[in-house]
């Protein structure tokens, strides 16, 4: 959390790629922003707002703390929320309070969460329940994180076969399976494989926000290790590509755009490209560690974003956001491209 709030850990060389997309100001929209509204259901919930407060933290102390500011705030603002990997809580259960939310959320969606790897380190179905039951979760996210385990110290990189081991778990567990990346992005082939094994709903998180790399970087001390870490600094698929890569082949699976994602206009742009809902992290992380209130009003700045942009395209509600022909490709030439 320390490295995540203090030191920078977007990775600098690739962006989320939001710079190259712009929406087509209609100077008569022709509706009234007091009726614009943000509702949406995802897997099976009605959220206020088409956003995630995505995985984070659990485990510690602060990190208690920090979960239970956030469940709030998602209860406050009718948002989901994504809670940190239940590893530390399924191997130490004293740890477990640090992921019990329920009581100051009981109506939001909740994903608990683990890493999809701790499948071949002798997790199965009942760890996953137990994740799942601790948090009274709504849905699992299992996470992918290959280049994070590679470059850390004693990772877990034995990734062989867990598409099967997944596809196991989408059959047996109770609630839905989520499949993220952790920021690297997810692509149209690994994205259409999960489907087909039976996951419910994707999170491409692609790269261009926080970079697990970085952060790694910072935690190594052997100076060559470190040396490898910063020289994946132009990893992953930018968080615009994956949306797109992942919509064409995944037509009718929710999707979360995540990665990148820092003010209400990008979280537009991520659905209007084709994520259902948008995820964010860093930025709510740091809020919240700061205070309620400073929390309460960054996710009021994401929601008005939001808003005033779909306002000022014409969009009434999330669904014409979705099919809008006013986001604009500027990259490839200076007129720009509508996208769809």
């Amino acid at each position: 959390m320390r490295i995540a709030r203090e030191e920078p850990v977007s990775p600098g060389l690739v962006t989320a790629g939001f710079e190259n997309y712009s929406f087509q100001h209609v100077a008569l929209p022709e509706i009234d922003l007091r009726h614009v509204s943000l509702g949406v259901e995802f897997l099976g919930k009605q959220l206020a707002a088409p956003l995630l407060i995505s995985s984070m933290t659990g485990g510690t102390p602060e990190a208690g703390d920090i979960n239970r500011r956030l469940a709030a705030a998602a209860q406050k603002f009718g948002l989901a929320l994504a809670l940190g990997s239940a590893r530390a809580a399924i191997d130490d259960p004293a740890l477990a309070p640090t992921f019990r939310v329920r009581d100051l959320a009981p109506d939001i969606l909740l994903l608990a969460n683990l890493g999809a790897v701790q499948l071949n380190c002798g997790y199965s179905y009942s760890e996953c329940m137990r994740a799942i039951e601790m948090a009274q979760a709504d849905a699992l996210i299992l996470h992918l994180n290959p280049l994070q385990e590679a470059l850390q110290p004693g990772g877990d990189a034995n990734f062989a076969g867990l598409l099967h081991k997944i596809e196991d778990l989408c059959r047996q567990l109770p609630v839905p399976v989520v499949v993220k990346e952790v920021g690297w992005g997810l692509s149209a082939e690994v994205a259409g494989k999960l489907v087909e094994a039976g996951v419910s709903a994707l999170d491409i998180a692609g790269a261009g926000g926080t970079s697990w790399s970085e952060i790694e970087g910072f935690r190594i001390q052997d100076d060559a290790l470190r040396q490898v870490a910063l020289d994946f600094r132009e990893w992953g698929i930018p968080t615009t590509e994956a949306i797109r890569q992942v919509r064409r082949v995944c037509t009718g699976t929710p999707l979360i755009g995540s990665g990148g994602i820092r003010t209400g206009i990008d979280l537009a742009k991520a659905i209007a490209l084709g994520a259902d809902i948008g995820g964010v992290a860093l930025p709510f992380l740091k809020a919240a560690s700061h205070s309620k209130e400073a929390l309460h009003t960054d996710i009021r700045r994401f929601l008005e974003g939001l808003r005033i942009a779909m306002f000022c395209i014409g969009a009434q509600n999330i669904r014409e956001l979705q099919s809008t022909r006013h986001l604009i490709q500027t990259l490839s030439r200076p007129g720009g491209e509508p996208i769809g």
